[in-house]
């Protein structure tokens, strides 16, 4: 699935299913993660195809080493395929990334984690986050609208911000110290973010990183969310909460075509 709106703009965009790879059993589709435990060549070719499908050569994209920090990457021309078929070669402990490089793909990988995409109509700027609960609580989707901002000069309120598919309130239930942990990142909208239940708490990743956006100076208007949940939706997505662990991941991808 693409944002039309992103595609308008001249940025190409894309989240991916599980559907229409290679990978087998636990792996089954579109598995993008290297890190998963399934065969790498069915990755690398599953990553070919998406690669096709966006009409860009699997060289021209970029991955970070997901570790669950707050670690933003500037991405240049230099880091072009860094990840792209090999974990040894990604950006280290790296999970978000930013850019301003025509022609250069950043991709992440998702199972219920959130996907953050960020353009800059202004500069030509991307970014992507990859924001579990640990990424949220240590503030990585305001941190990347910070850099973004000091690296390429501009007002964050000429941004537009995407929340991609992941779980969603109505699944991702979390214990107290993960709810309080994620809390202190956005103080101001606890009842908005999770509510308690038995003992535990409903947590609202989407509604946290949106906060966050707000709080970086992002316009309201300009944050749209899917509010698609990965763990309802397991079928369609890879879930981590919903198979318990082994499963692969969906990718996310924010680009812009190099004019000739």
């Amino acid at each position: 699935m693409s944002i039309p709106y992103l595609t308008e703009l001249g940025f190409v965009n894309a989240f991916t299913t599980r559907v229409g790879g290679i990978s087998q059993r636990l792996y089954d589709g579109l598995n993008l993660g290297l890190h998963t435990g399934d065969d790498p060549e069915a990755v690398i070719e599953n990553r070919m195809r998406v690669a096709r499908v966006l009409k860009s050569p699997l060289s021209s994209f970029v991955a970070g080493e997901q570790v669950h920090g707050n670690r933003v990457a500037i991405v240049t021309e230099v880091d072009k395929g860094k990840g792209a078929t090999a974990l040894e070669t990604a950006l280290p402990k790296t999970d978000a990334m930013i850019t301003e490089v025509p022609g250069l793909f950043l991709m992440g990988f998702f199972a219920d984690c959130v996907p953050v995409l960020l353009v800059d109509p202004i500069s030509n700027g991307m970014g992507l986050v990859h924001a579990g609960w640990r990424g949220t609580a240590s503030g990585i989707t305001k941190k990347c609208i910070e850099e973004m901002v000091k690296n390429f000069n501009t007002d964050p309120s000429s941004y537009i911000a995407v929340i991609g598919p992941s779980i969603g309130p109505c699944c991702y239930y979390v214990q107290e110290n993960v709810a309080k942990e994620v809390e202190k990142s956005v103080p101001t909208i606890k009842d908005r973010i999770f509510y308690e239940d038995k003992g535990g708490y409903y947590l609202d990743l989407w509604g946290a990183n949106r906060a966050q956006l707000i709080g970086a100076g992002l316009i309201r208007e300009k944050i749209f969310t899917t509010c698609v949940c990965t763990c309802c939706m397991s079928q369609l997505f890879f879930s981590y909460r919903a198979t318990q662990g082994q499963t692969g991941r969906i990718g996310a991808f924010i680009g812009r075509v190099q004019c000739e």
